[in-house]
Parts: structure tokens; sequence; C-alpha cells
């Protein structure tokens, strides 16, 4: 579903009702700026990306990195 931020805006209570099943796209001036969506697809996104990145991170550490502080640690050694 699509609004206007003045229709969200005056009806914020019908426009967060309909948020729970679906996204709202809000416009503003034209142009969509933001989207409502219920708080528990937020989190499923949230743990989405969480799981995403922590995938992401766990292949770079297969492959060899070692991060940042052991970067640093091992910098630090060499110029002692």
């Amino acid at each position: 579903m699509e609004a206007t931020a003045t229709e969200v805006k005056n009806k914020f209570g019908k426009f967060s009702d309909i948020a729970r099943t679906e996204p709202v796209i809000v416009e503003k001036t034209g142009r969509k700026t933001i989207v409502l969506i219920a708080f528990e697809e937020y989190e499923r996104l949230t743990q989405l990306e969480d799981a995403y990145w922590a995938e992401k991170a766990a292949s770079a550490e297969l492959e060899g990195y070692v991060g940042s502080e052991k970067s640093i640690a091992f910098m630090r050694e060499k110029h002692a």
C-alpha cells in the first residue's frame, strides 16, 4: 500500500494497523521516502541481516582474514 506523508500523519492509527499485515510505502513531495512495517517483520529482517553478516565473517575467517585486532598486534610486534 502507498500513502502520502500527510495521509499517514492525519490517520496514523489506520496506517499502523495496515502496516501490521503489509508494508506501507510513504511518499513525501512525490518521492517514496519511508516504509512502515510491523515490528515482527523488522525483527525478522534484522535477524536475516545478522545471519548474513555472520556468514560473511565466517567465510572471511576461513579464507584467512584475521581481523583488525590481530592485524594491529602483528604490526606492533614487527615494529617493536
